[in-house]
């Protein structure tokens, strides 16, 4: 099965992960896209079942069960893309020109998913003998709180939960993400949380009268940069993933000019390297500005905890993969990349998980999204032969 029609179809149904914004049908959340998969792998006649995790947000499940089978593989790409603000494409178009398929998605990663279907596919109509059993997982929310990746893993994890798609762990669990055909072993995770100061509210025409919450956030910020800096040299760096970084990359306060504000907050990205506590790095960024700063602060609880992926426990398996891209596209690499997955997720819950995908992280999020169609076939095929050949270490 040729991936690229595909890909095209899921491009042009927009999947859109509010961020925490106000919801806009039709571009906004993953109904859309799940309603088109549930129809395509009802077509397919194979077991597949939609369970929602959020209002209107479904996680979309299919098996395929071989004779025989020596592994059980979870193949998952998530449904959802980054807001189409500021693209210079068509975001929904998918425009074929020059090798590429252009689109919200494309790389970040619907192509993925193309090439995971496609391999699915083959694998129900050839049913090559020996096969891996394979469920295809199809996540919601993966770029904000990844509660559809949290919610596969309960299948398995929590016993009060059933699902005739995953009645127990699997062996592996390849998740979809543009590696440029690398295999990503190792990645950061990212603890997401506010920081809030309370001032007092008064009239401008009298600032004196009141406490200003953004200028004690400007007190807190300048604290903030230095440890930032620092962190680099606090934490060592991990062989595969680099070093831990933090980023404010919002602020928010204030009701209007003639206001003194009597509040302002700023939203931070820890990102968190494997070993690390994602909620002890909450605690070492609230001790450093206590230790420095006499203006008082709130510290609201984590979005998002990080979860980074270790790679203790997937080298064999990553080994076995390697060994079949070498036989459609040459050599490759077991790497570490500093941006998370939903592999952390099911690494967490005792499950070899590693990070494979056509496309390069570079053209993830970007202005004019694509992605390369031959390597697009070539993921394709890569996903089915090593579905084909999978055995348990």
């Amino acid at each position: 099965m040729d991936p690229l029609p595909l890909l095209q179809q899921l491009v042009a149904i927009p999947s859109v992960n509010p961020m925490g914004r106000a919801v806009q049908a039709p571009e906004y959340l993953e109904t859309r896209l799940t309603e088109f998969l549930c129809g395509f792998f009802r077509d397919l006649g194979v077991p597949h079942e939609a369970i929602e995790v959020l209002p209107g947000r479904s996680n979309v499940l299919a098996r395929f069960d071989s004779p025989g089978a020596k592994a059980t593989v979870i193949l998952d790409a998530h449904q959802d893309t980054v807001p189409v603000d500021g693209m210079t494409i068509p975001p929904f178009a998918a425009e074929v020109r020059d090798g590429r398929l252009y689109g919200r998605g494309a790389c970040d990663v619907k192509g993925g998913m193309a090439a995971m279907i496609s391999a699915f596919v083959r694998l129900v109509r050839e049913r090559p003998a020996g096969a891996a059993n394979v469920i295809m997982s199809c996540t919601c929310d993966e770029e904000c709180t990844a509660k559809g990746i949290l919610d596969v893993a309960k299948l398995w994890t929590d016993p009060n939960r059933h699902s005739p798609i995953i009645s127990g762990a699997p062996d592996l669990v390849v998740c979809a993400e543009p590696t440029d055909l690398n295999i990503v072993v190792a990645h950061r995770g990212a603890t997401r949380w506010k920081i809030q100061t309370i001032g007092k509210a008064a009239h401008s025409s009298r600032p004196s009268e009141g406490i200003n919450a953004i200028y004690r956030m400007a007190d807190l910020l300048s604290v903030l940069e230095h440890f930032a800096n620092e962190l680099p040299g606090m934490v060592p760096a991990h062989r595969l993933c680099g070093p831990a970084t933090l980023s404010v990359g919002r602020i928010e306060g204030g009701i209007s000019v003639n206001t003194v504000p009597d509040e302002c907050s700023i939203e931070i990205d820890r990102r968190v390297l494997p070993g690390e506590d994602g909620i002890k790095v909450m605690q070492q960024v609230e001790d450093y500005l206590r230790h420095r700063l006499d203006v008082d602060f709130k510290m609201l609880p984590p979005w998002i905890v990080g979860q980074s992926l270790s790679d203790h426990n997937n080298g064999p398996w990553a080994d076995q993969l390697l060994t079949v891209i070498q036989r459609h596209v040459g050599t490759r690499e077991k790497i570490g990349v500093p941006y998370g997955t939903n592999a952390s997720r099911t690494s967490a819950a005792n499950v070899p998980s590693m990070v494979f995908g056509p496309g390069s992280i570079y053209q993830a999020h970007t202005a004019d999204e694509w992605i390369d169609i031959a390597e697009l076939r070539q993921a394709a095929e890569i996903y089915f032969d090593f579905c084909a050949h999978a055995v348990v270490p």
